[in-house]
């Protein structure tokens, strides 16, 4: 009798298993994750879900201007660092952190979340904030399909970028 019920029981595990593996590999919007480094030990890391435009316009149309946004897809983008850094002139602590942006055609806003583990949108931690600050807006030569979070290092730093589509917001962080 016990190998009658052990033998069913095993292979539902395996079949449940094999299709959450399955519905990971297929994530329309798959996890990317891209690092600082600020020397001397001081880090920054970003997670994030990466959506492909797939022919959709994205900014004013499924991405509206002047609402909150995610910075990507399903859960909320994550701003880990190290140490104290200055995003855009404004001192950010040690810690873990989300990030969510404003967009508009000419200006975006990078918000700066003390709440961490939450989905990414509706946004509505306004009351856990740490601040907001002006990311610059440009234009890319050519669309790009998947959205992309970087870090390029520069002279003082490194500029935080997001790309995707025909457009690129940054803003430069440095060692506190």
């Amino acid at each position: 009798m016990r190998k009658r019920i052990v033998f069913p029981t095993l292979l539902t595990i395996l079949f449940t298993a094999a299709a959450f593996a399955q519905m990971g590999k297929s994530r329309p919007s798959p996890p990317a994750s891209t690092t600082c480094d600020l020397g001397g030990g001081k880090i920054i890391k970003t997670d994030y879900s990466s959506p492909r435009m797939r022919g959709r316009k994205i900014y004013g149309d499924l991405v509206p201007f002047g609402e909150v946004w995610r910075a990507g897809a399903n859960e909320a983008t994550t701003f880990v660092t190290s140490s104290a850094v200055v995003v855009g002139g404004k001192t950010v602590p040690a810690g873990s952190y989300t990030i969510f942006t404003v967009p508009t055609a000419d200006k975006w806003t990078l918000i700066i979340n003390k709440k961490t583990g939450e989905w990414g949108i509706p946004y509505k931690y306004e009351s856990d904030e740490l601040t907001r600050v002006d990311m610059k807006v440009s234009q890319l030569p050519s669309p790009v399909e998947n959205f992309t979070i970087a870090y390029d290092k520069s002279s003082s730093g490194c500029t935080l970028r997001m790309d995707w589509e025909t457009t690129r917001a940054s803003v430069d962080i440095t060692a506190k």
